[in-house]
């Protein structure tokens, strides 16, 4: 028998309609967990480098993780991976909601897709059953119109879909997978499940899923529990709100967006507007909130209800989920939140991704306010801001227009417009919007977030270190002597000594080596979440969080009968880790591309930019050119790697 995994994955080629219900080597569990760690060994073995993302041959990968359909709060998330049509790299965007665990109660770890469809299809999977559906009378429907469409089709309303929009079926290159209340959206995966004609991936479970050792798994979830009951009773003083409580940034929640609004950038990531949240602002946006939020809504067994189901006049109901309230009225510099419960709509119809498309809508504006686009690019556009966007997502979902070069993202487009459009592409990294945020002085921890993590997204990757350093002596005395979620002691000393302002403050402090150590902490507990597929809110994202490091092993341990330790969990993540950073060297990832935008923070330095990299990867174990040397990659058995890399020039001897 197979704990915490079903120990089956689904194979389904598209160009056939063959079906197959494929058992897994359990081995590969105790290399990589499950989840992201599996899928990307999947990938390393299957997909060769040569592969482009609209390429047969580019798998789409639906993985459930170890944790997934068992007692553990807020294990919930479905890892969807690919190669990227925008990055070339490996993309792999999560989703929240019921998915997962349907998938898994129905005897399925992962839904494998390869090859492209010769019509337009929907997988339906109920236990044993499983089947590819018609799906052309779909075609040209909403994402979240097609699952309800499929529910009744079905006769199922229990069923979780993961459907695709016209953006989907139209390759946009940020076209996102919507499912209820959550979607996949980084990356493209949108496009590449359009490019394969997959409508959607429907699930129905109602079978079961084993703990090797259930009593004592249960004996770790109580403390589990009473920790969640403390936090939720006892927020985090001196932090901002979403950082204060635990689970995913509860926007349906908090009605008071201050801190966003004025210390997030507005337009295409240009301004700060800082005295933007007045009494008049607050007394209006709470009245819009509280009148627009009908209630609060949870994913799979979490307590926390991140989610909000939004009714606003004249749009159907829909879910919402995080940041997308604001995203885009920020982007159109619309000061009313209306406009973003009207719009997030839209694009969640159309499904496209809420934190790349307001930016590149924003830098169309741009373009042709500076005269680049012109009145016949805009032709039939409205003048006033919200019809503008409103107009402008109309065309990149469709790809009308001007829409069809915007669809491919701001990096690929500004150079296909050319004529200067450039330099307003600054607010890419490795080819992919970033969060609106701009900054004045370096932040060193942030430099390598941003420029080196797998997920080329700061928002999946930041986590248990404070974001800035508290004013005072005592405040960071009193945050430390309650910090059990730490991996080593020595944090808490670099942490009470990071100051404001004055030599322990940015950009030397922390430093390099430090950062290096921070970060590396930061991407453990992120790859453990996404081998077990657990909500970020609830470990990695989270300052002080239920799980973390000395719990896992034995949550895991008790889940699967592996008995692990600490040392050797760290190993397993560190594996997939450099598995994963292995694959994208082999896809082109250079150390070129490991940096920030140029103005991302108003002061730079360059000199100390290079230290903290070299010295990050030094740490890693990687080279100066940021891959994993023979060394490293033989401590975690991932001498077939070596070898690959060796083949293909990445990897010489003798070099350091």
């Amino acid at each position: 028998m197979r704990y915490a995994e079903t120990g089956y994955n689904l194979e389904i080629d598209l160009a056939t309609g063959n079906i197959e219900r494929v058992e897994t080597d359990p081995k590969l569990m105790e290399l990589h967990l499950g989840g992201l760690g599996t899928s990307v060994k999947m990938h390393w073995d299957r997909v060769p480098p040569e592969t482009k993302p609209f390429d047969p041959e580019n798998l789409l990968i639906f993985s459930t993780g170890l944790f997934n359909g068992t007692p553990a709060y807020s294990s919930n998330r479905t890892v969807v991976s690919f190669i990227s049509p925008q990055t070339g790299l490996l993309a792999y965007p999560m989703m929240g909601g019921f998915w997962s665990a349907e998938l898994k109660y129905a005897g399925y770890d992962k839904v494998i897709f390869r090859n492209k469809s010769p019509k337009w299809v929907y997988l339906w999977v109920h236990n044993d059953t499983v089947e590819l559906r018609d799906a052309s009378h779909l075609e040209g429907r909403g994402a979240v119109e097609t699952q309800d469409l499929i529910r009744e089709e079905l006769g199922e309303p229990k069923a979780e879909v993961a459907a695709i929009g016209p953006a989907g079926e139209h390759k946009v290159f940020v076209a996102s997978i919507e499912q209820s209340r959550s979607s996949a959206s980084r990356g493209g995966g949108g496009a590449v499940m359009g490019d394969k004609k997959i409508k959607a991936v429907a699930v129905r479970g109602t079978k079961d899923v084993y703990l090797a050792r259930g009593a004592e798994f249960m004996e770790h979830m109580k403390e589990v529990t009473e920790y969640i009951n403390f936090r939720n009773e006892n927020p985090l003083p001196g932090v901002m709100t979403i950082l204060s409580g635990i689970g995913s940034p509860q926007e349906m929640k908090h009605t008071d967006e201050k801190w966003h609004t004025e210390s997030f950038a507005w337009g295409n990531a240009r301004v700060r507007r800082k005295d933007f949240w007045t009494k008049e602002v607050e007394e209006k946006w709470t009245k819009t909130h509280l009148g627009t939020v009908k209630r609060l809504i949870s994913c799979f067994n979490c307590p926390q209800q991140c989610g909000g189901l939004v009714s606003y006049e004249g749009v159907p109901r829909y879910m919402m989920k995080c940041f997308s309230k604001l995203t885009y009225l920020m982007a159109a510099y619309v000061d009313d939140l209306d406009f973003g419960f009207k719009i997030a709509q839209r694009a969640f119809e159309y499904g496209v991704d809420s934190f790349s498309t307001p930016q590149i809508l924003a830098f169309a504006v741009e373009l042709y306010e500076a005269g680049i686009l012109t009145d016949k690019d805009f032709e039939g556009c409205p003048s006033d801001k919200e019809g503008r966007f409103m107009w402008l997502l109309d065309r990149l979902a469709l790809r009308e227009g001007i829409g069809d070069v915007l669809a491919d993202g701001t990096y690929w487009a500004a150079r296909k417009i050319g004529n200067g459009a450039e330099e307003y592409d600054h607010n890419t990294i490795k080819k992919h919007e970033q969060m609106n945020i701009k900054l004045g002085m370096l932040d060193p921890l942030y430099y390598l977030m941003f420029a080196t993590n797998e997920k080329i997204s700061i928002t999946q990757i930041e986590g248990n270190w404070p974001q800035a350093a508290f004013p005072s002596r005592e405040d960071r005395e009193a945050f430390v002597k309650d910090w059990p979620q730490i991996p080593d002691d020595k944090f808490k000393q670099y942490f009470l000594d990071w100051e404001p302002r004055g030599d322990n403050s940015n950009p030397y402090y922390p430093t390099p080596q430090m950062s290096a150590e921070i970060v590396d902490w930061m991407e453990m507990l992120h790859n453990i979440d996404d081998a077990l597929c657990l909500c970020a809110g609830m470990a990695s994202f989270c300052l002080k969080p239920p799980y973390h490091i000395h719990n896992y092993p034995k949550l895991i341990s008790a889940a699967t009968g592996m008995d692990l330790d600490e040392e050797g969990l760290k190993k397993i993540v560190n594996r997939s880790r450099n598995l994963h950073r292995a694959y994208n060297i082999r896809l082109g990832l250079t150390r070129a591309d490991e940096k920030p935008p140029e103005d991302h923070w108003r002061k730079r330095f360059p000199e100390l930019e290079e230290e903290l990299l070299t010295t990050y990867y030094k740490y890693k174990g990687w080279n100066y050119d940021g891959v994993p040397t023979k060394e490293r990659l033989h401590e975690l058995d991932l001498d077939y790697v070596a070898e690959d890399l060796e083949k293909r020039g990445f990897l010489k001897d003798g070099q350091d």
